[in-house]
C-alpha cells in the first residue's frame, strides 16, 4: 500500500470515528467550572462611557486637583505635564497630517468622553479602576487643561464633560454614520 493510500485510509476511518451517532456524549451536567453569573454580579463591570456622555457616573473634580492627582499617580509614566514618559505623550501639537503626527489627547482624540472611560478603566496601569469617579474628573480636567481645552481650574461633571467639543471630534470615518 503506498503511503498516499494509507493516509487517505486513515482519514477515512478517523472522519467516520467522528460521525458515528452516539459514539461520544457530553456530561450533562456540565464541565462544573466556575459559578453561573448573576445581574448583580454585571454591575460592577458595567461602566461604559459613550461619546455622548451616557454612562457617565454622579461627581466632579477639577484640573487643580487633577494637577496634585497626575504629580503622584501618573508623571512617573507620562512625563511630567504630559510628556517626556516612558508611556504615551498626552499631550502633543504636531499635525496629523505631518511627517511623525504626534496620537495625543489635544489633537487625536475624537470625545473628552472618551478620554474619562480609559482613565477610569485602565489607570493607574498598577491598579486600574481604583480611582473615584471625582478623581477621575480631576485627572480628565487636567489633561484637558494642559492641552489647551479648557480653562484653568474647570471644573467637569456629567454635564460639562460631553459638552467639550475636541478638535479632532470629525477626523475620524464613521462605519455606520447614520448612527449618529
Amino acid at each position: 500500500m503506498s503511503m498516499l493510500s494509507s493516509l487517505h485510509l486513515t482519514a477515512v476511518l478517523i472522519s467516520l470515528i467522528l460521525t458515528l451517532p452516539g459514539s461520544v456524549a457530553a456530561a450533562p451536567e456540565g464541565p462544573h467550572l466556575g459559578k453561573s453569573i448573576t445581574a448583580g454580579d454585571l454591575d460592577g463591570l458595567d461602566i461604559n462611557v459613550f461619546p455622548d456622555g451616557r454612562g457617565l457616573p454622579d461627581g466632579n473634580g477639577n484640573s487643580e486637583t487633577g494637577a496634585r492627582l497626575f504629580e503622584n499617580l501618573c508623571a512617573a509614566c507620562h512625563g511630567a505635564h504630559g510628556t517626556g514618559g516612558s508611556a504615551s505623550e498626552l499631550v502633543g501639537t504636531s499635525p496629523l497630517n505631518g511627517p511623525h503626527p504626534d496620537q495625543s489627547v489635544g489633537n487625536y482624540w475624537p470625545y473628552a468622553t472618551t478620554l474619562f472611560d480609559f482613565i477610569r478603566r485602565s489607570m493607574p496601569l498598577n491598579a486600574p479602576r481604583s480611582l473615584s469617579a471625582d478623581q477621575v474628573y480631576a485627572l480628565t480636567a487636567y489633561i484637558l487643561e494642559i492641552n489647551g481645552l479648557i480653562a484653568k481650574g474647570a471644573v467637569l461633571d456629567k454635564k460639562a464633560l460631553p459638552a467639550i467639543q475636541m478638535p479632532n471630534r470629525d477626523g475620524f470615518t464613521r462605519l455606520w454614520p447614520e448612527n449618529r
